[in-house]
């Protein structure tokens, strides 16, 4: 077998509905994807760390800050599209980590803890991570996707909803909450996206769910905790400060 080549692709688009610009807003001096595109420069066993994007504001803005581009097509519904268009021109490269462009604070040693389980398990097609709920946090929160796991660590069931249901005199079990980041061989990848959704993805409007419903099997890294994402300007100013702590 030769040996696993693994590259980070982070999907930037720039018409986001709720935040349109997001790619490019400055936090502590630097646009939003250049945090993003420098943490995955930290992880190990990394070789390509790929800005995958539509347009070309944020491809010059990536340019300047050096790094490597993909100009992707404007038709893509999805990030993990994007991520495909990307994989199925790379040469030489076993697998692909997908890592949101809204991630300035994704943590490099999760990054590199996916590489590692891709490049060491060759049966790993698709990979994520979650984390356990807080006793403070709100598991009934749609917005906070749960996911189920088998004894290996792989995934049964994601849901908006809180699952397992608990009885009020049952067992009470970890939550988990669900990160939104992946890995993927790139075969496996190339696969997905020829996958119509199914009715659990639709219901749900979750896409890890189209691998459940077509058979495949999901490992799940579990972590301590997971990153403050960038929905609204709110929150990017909220990592400004967690970036001048730091």
């Amino acid at each position: 077998m030769p040996a696993a080549k693994v590259a980070i692709v982070i999907p930037a688009r720039h018409g986001s509905t709720r935040f349109p610009g997001k790619p490019l807003f400055p936090i502590a001096g630097k646009p939003l994807i250049q945090h993003v595109w420098e943490r995955c420069g930290k992880a190990r066993g990394i070789t390509a760390v790929i800005v995958a994007t539509d347009d070309m504001r944020i491809a010059e803005a990536a340019f300047e800050f050096g790094a490597e581009v993909a100009m992707t097509s404007p038709k893509h519904r999805s990030g993990t599209d994007r991520c495909a268009e990307v994989a199925k021109r790379l040469r030489g490269f076993s697998h692909v980590i997908n890592v949101q462009g809204d991630e300035p604070l994704i943590d490099p040693a999760l990054v590199t803890k996916l590489a590692k389980v891709l490049a060491e398990d060759e049966t790993t097609e698709m990979i994520t991570a979650a984390n356990v709920f807080g006793p403070e946090e709100d598991t009934a929160n749609p917005n906070a996707v749960k996911v189920v796991l088998d004894r290996q660590r792989h995934a049964l069931y994601f849901s908006r909803s809180a699952i397992p249901f608990v009885r009020a005199d049952g067992v009470r079990p970890a939550f988990y909450r669900h990160q939104g980041i992946y890995g993927y061989s790139v075969k496996f990848l190339l696969q997905f996206v020829k996958w119509k959704p199914g009715v659990l993805e639709q219901c749900e409007q979750l896409e890890q769910l189209r691998a459940l419903e077509n058979g495949a099997r999901i490992r799940v890294v579990l972590t301590k905790g997971a990153s403050l994402g960038v929905d609204a300007p709110e929150d990017a100013a909220l990592v400004e400060r967690l970036l001048a702590r730091r």
